[in-house]
């Protein structure tokens, strides 16, 4: 993660029981022992026993835990579970103080945040500040917001500080994919002024997901905002895949199956002409708008009944094998009857079946 990129992570929320407690535990103690630059968070709601397991946890482990101190701030939210504004600003000033107290960084999250009320968000963060917030994140935790919203609300939010004599508080962006728009609007919240973005590998998440940490940074690499080296993001996002059980759709962008693939016979033919002329990096943008390479991949070659016998050709020669004329029309036949892309094995056992 660090390679990547990523400076903070969210390693639990110990207020939801020992056992979560217990795996928190022992990812702090494995920044702390590994020398880890990435910063530890946990999530808690605004109330003191969530709290007090992240200053345990800090204290055993040695190193500081950043406390994300959640509440909704939302109409909706404050009429499902019966609550006033003065109740919200009571917990909020309770909580920020007592994790400041422990020596906690506190980041105030203000759940909902973009179908909520500006003026009563206004007071809820210059409350945190107030007691000790040095960073505060707005939330959209339903997917709500389009692009151009962000700058509005990111507008006003930096207004109310600037206006509040706030300095030195950090903004980060938190948000979901309900709408699809996750990773855009990320990218927009940043262009708006936050300080910091949060996403999760693959977009795992509630629901249909959080922003994916990965697209984002791809994004922001081929935008000329980060320099990260990213070769090591499929990698990332295997092992993701692995140890959550959430496999990575075929077309899924960068590191899907199907990424890099390309089987049509003019886009395939245009690649094959640049990697013929040695120009590997022509071959990887003729046609893909994201360059192979730069993630640690490469473009490749498949047959199906779109193909084109250079198609064939080329495919042949990458495994070392002559492309005698009758085994590519044969191929190429079989290609033409099948419904979709010929696999690996499937070439070769054509090739095994045809006579020496």
């Amino acid at each position: 993660m660090e390679i990547l990129g990523i400076n903070s992570a969210d390693i639990g929320l110990p207020g939801a029981g020992r056992a979560v407690s217990s795996n928190t535990l022992e990812l702090a103690k494995e920044i702390a022992g590994s020398k880890m630059k990435i910063e530890a968070n946990c999530a808690s709601r605004t109330v003191e026993a969530d709290i007090t397991p992240i200053v345990e946890i800090s204290q055993k482990a040695g190193i500081p835990v950043e406390a994300a101190l959640f509440i909704g701030s939302s109409p909706i939210r404050q009429y499902a579970e019966d609550w006033t504004l003065d109740i919200m600003l009571e917990h909020t000033r309770k909580a920020v103080k007592f994790a400041t107290s422990n020596n906690l960084p506190v980041m105030y999250v203000t759940e909902d945040t973009t179908r909520a009320n500006p003026d009563d968000i206004k007071k809820l963060y210059l409350t945190a500040i107030e007691n000790g917030a040095r960073r505060i994140c707005v939330c959209d935790t339903v997917g709500h917001i389009t692009p151009n919203g962000i700058f509005q609300l990111i507008g006003y939010i930096k207004r109310m500080l600037k206006e509040g004599g706030v300095k030195d508080v950090k903004v980060d962006w938190h948000g979901h994919n309900d709408r699809g728009l996750s990773v855009w609007n990320a990218i927009c919240a940043l262009q708006a002024g936050v300080d910091r973005v949060h996403g999760t590998a693959l977009g795992i998440g509630e629901r249909v997901g959080n922003a994916p940490l990965d697209q984002m940074l791809v994004n922001l690499k081929l935008m000329g905002w980060i320099e990260n080296d990213l070769t090591k993001l499929y990698e990332y996002c295997k092992l993701t895949s692995e140890y959550t059980d959430v496999p990575i759709p075929a077309g899924y962008p960068v590191v899907g199956k199907d990424a890099f693939e390309t089987a049509t016979g003019v886009h395939a033919a245009a690649v094959i002409k640049a990697f013929k002329k040695g120009d590997k990096w022509l071959a990887d943008r003729v046609y893909s708008g994201v360059p192979a390479s730069e993630f640690g991949l490469e473009q490749k070659i498949k047959i199906g009944p779109m193909s084109g016998r250079s198609n064939i050709i080329f495919w042949l020669s990458q495994h070392s094998i002559e492309a005698k004329d009758e085994l590519v029309s044969r191929i190429f036949e079989q290609a033409k009857k099948s419904k979709r892309l010929l696999t690996d094995d499937e070439i070769n056992n054509i090739i095994k079946d045809f006579p020496k």
